[in-house]
């Protein structure tokens, strides 16, 4: 079984109200093999909502923050402790999230500064997940694999 990006399995949750449906993906969903999840909705985070990128402070520290600057670092938080937690109970051992998000990016992120600037690093859950030994990939890594 794997988790996915529920945003990836066509429903409507990322921030800006919509989806970035991938066919394999949803079909992965209806066949049962995957289980969709928006760490961001399940954290009671509204769709449509603010968008959201992480800054790296000059200590290190991860934040997140919204276009109209609001810190939004503990709900992230939570939402990533609650994929986790679901993960866990079904037994998940990878998980297919959405590339560049604050919650599931993978190895790049947006920096911050909403200038579509990337960095390396990964966003809340997908870095909770990888931390709890479940694999973690993006939707380009999938397709790049099924080409």
């Amino acid at each position: 079984m794997l988790l996915v990006s529920a945003c990836l399995a066509g429903i409507n949750c990322r921030y800006d109200g919509k989806n970035t449906k991938i066919e394999e993906i949803v079909k992965l969903v209806k066949d049962g093999k995957a289980i969709p999840i928006c760490p961001e909705v399940i954290a009671g985070l509204c769709i449509p909502r603010d968008s959201c990128e992480i800054l790296v402070t000059d200590d290190g520290e991860k934040k997140v923050i919204s276009r109209s600057n609001e810190d939004f670092t503990e709900v992230y938080k939570r939402g990533a402790q609650q994929t986790l937690t679901i993960a866990k109970t079904i037994g998940i051992n990878t998980a297919i999230l959405k590339a560049r998000s604050p919650s599931c990016g993978s190895g790049l992120i947006y920096d911050g500064t909403f200038s579509g600037t990337l960095l390396n690093g990964y966003g809340f859950t997908a870095e909770l997940l990888l931390e709890n030994g479940i694999r973690v990939y993006t939707e380009e890594d999938f397709i790049f694999k099924k080409e």
